[in-house]
């Protein structure tokens, strides 16, 4: 007789760590995406929702050096599979230097992959719901 939970429910996960960047506020009308972490990371969980993987941590991070421990703590812990970035442009500000960071994956055998999904489209209201996000977070302001 099988178990209560089927054999697929026991097959684990891809884990993955979801990288966005910090892009000050002040780049919200040159650049709403890069500023706008909240849609990065949505972007990256649903590109691993797509694969049958999950986002097991997020980072907010801008021009970490490619050795950092952030990056690679839940790597040498073995609870993460892969990285993914919305996009190269992305990374580009997340981190110093995205080749020595590609090299780093390769070498430690993790997966580096590019969302590549459509980025929104940002109206007035949509810059004005950041900004307020992002100007009051100690103001008890939830997000919404």
């Amino acid at each position: 007789m099988e178990d209560a939970v089927s054999a697929a429910d026991r097959v684990p996960s891809v884990r993955v760590t979801a990288i966005a960047s910090l892009t000050p506020l002040e780049e919200l009308d040159a650049d709403p995406f890069l500023v706008d972490s909240r849609s990065q990371h949505a972007m990256c969980a649903r590109w691993a929702a797509e694969h049958g993987y999950v986002v097991t941590r997020e980072l907010v991070v801008h021009g970490l050096r490619p050795d950092h421990r952030a990056l690679w703590a839940d790597v040498d812990a073995g609870l993460v599979d892969l990285f993914v970035v919305p996009s190269r442009r992305v990374l580009e500000r997340a981190l110093q230097s995205v080749d020595e960071f590609t090299a780093e994956c390769a070498r430690r055998g993790v997966r580096l992959e590019t969302a590549g999904l459509v980025e929104p489209a940002y109206d007035a209201e949509m810059k004005a719901r950041i900004h307020r996000r992002l100007s009051m977070p100690t103001a008890g302001y939830d997000g919404c």
